[in-house]
């Protein structure tokens, strides 16, 4: 299995066996981590693996993901840096479905005060991760995701490969599975815009950005697989108009 087809079969796994993993692989694991690519520009960033194989690291959610392994992802604060700690942490979460083990997203608010930071970063999100009790791989038509035609306003008829970058952002996992994610499709660009909410509402869309994270790499990794080259951009055109539903996040170009 690759990243490009663990979009579509991994799923949150919820139960561990607490068994310590071998230590390359965990040293795998944070290799990996040093050669992923950012969503745009530079960002400093950084991650700590947390060892619970003993059960003695407390986290502090209401029906909390309890598991052998933790990944802290730390980033220094700047625009859009929770959006690219979510684009970090996909790609993560995909390439432990793809050395067999379980992962799911943890809220950041999960941890002690004192590991909030890390020198002058602060905790983004964490990866609860191990062997999973159970399956960590579902059938693809298992995954509760909005439709194409619910997500998308196609302009033509969309090429083949235009879909199969839909397809891969339409998967993306989101806090809450809120999938505030609606793309305006028209010849080789997909718009994407974020569903506007009222102000009472807020705190259900707190991780929007590490969402979008995400689902922007889905889409990168699918244009990888299918060897296209995609710019991740955002449009001054479309940025300075106003919608009366939707807000404009950035646009997925092909480049020729």
């Amino acid at each position: 299995m690759n990243l490009y087809e663990a979009i579509f079969v991994r799923k949150s796994v919820h139960k561990y066996v607490f068994e310590p993993l071998q230590e390359n692989l965990l040293n795998e694991i944070r290799s990996h981590y040093t050669e992923l690519p950012n969503l745009l520009g530079d960002f400093e960033t950084n991650i700590t693996i947390v060892d619970n194989t003993r059960k003695s690291f407390h986290i502090r959610q209401l029906h909390a993901v309890k598991a052998p392994y933790y990944i802290l992802f730390y980033s220094k604060e700047t625009t859009r840096c929770q959006m690219n700690m979510g684009y970090l942490m996909e790609q993560m979460n995909l390439f432990l479905c793809c050395k067999g083990l379980g992962a799911c997203f943890v809220g950041s608010t999960a941890v002690p005060g004192e590991m909030q930071q890390k020198g002058s970063m602060k905790l983004i999100g964490i990866l609860a991760f191990g062997k999973s009790k159970e399956t960590f791989v579902r059938s693809k038509g298992e995954a509760k995701r909005l439709s194409m035609d619910e997500l998308c306003v196609f302009k033509e008829i969309p090429r083949s490969w235009m879909k199969q970058l839909l397809e891969a952002a339409r998967y993306a996992p989101s806090s809450m599975n809120i999938q505030p994610w609606r793309f305006v499709v028209f010849d080789d660009r997909i718009h994407v815009f974020t569903k506007k909410h009222k102000a009472d509402n807020l705190d259900k869309y707190r991780w929007e950005e590490v969402n979008f994270g995400i689902m922007f790499a889905n889409i990168m990794i699918a244009a990888e697989e299918l060897w296209l080259d995609v710019d991740l951009i955002r449009l001054e055109n479309i940025s300075q108009k106003s919608f009366p539903n939707n807000q404009y996040v950035l646009s997925a170009i092909m480049r020729s």
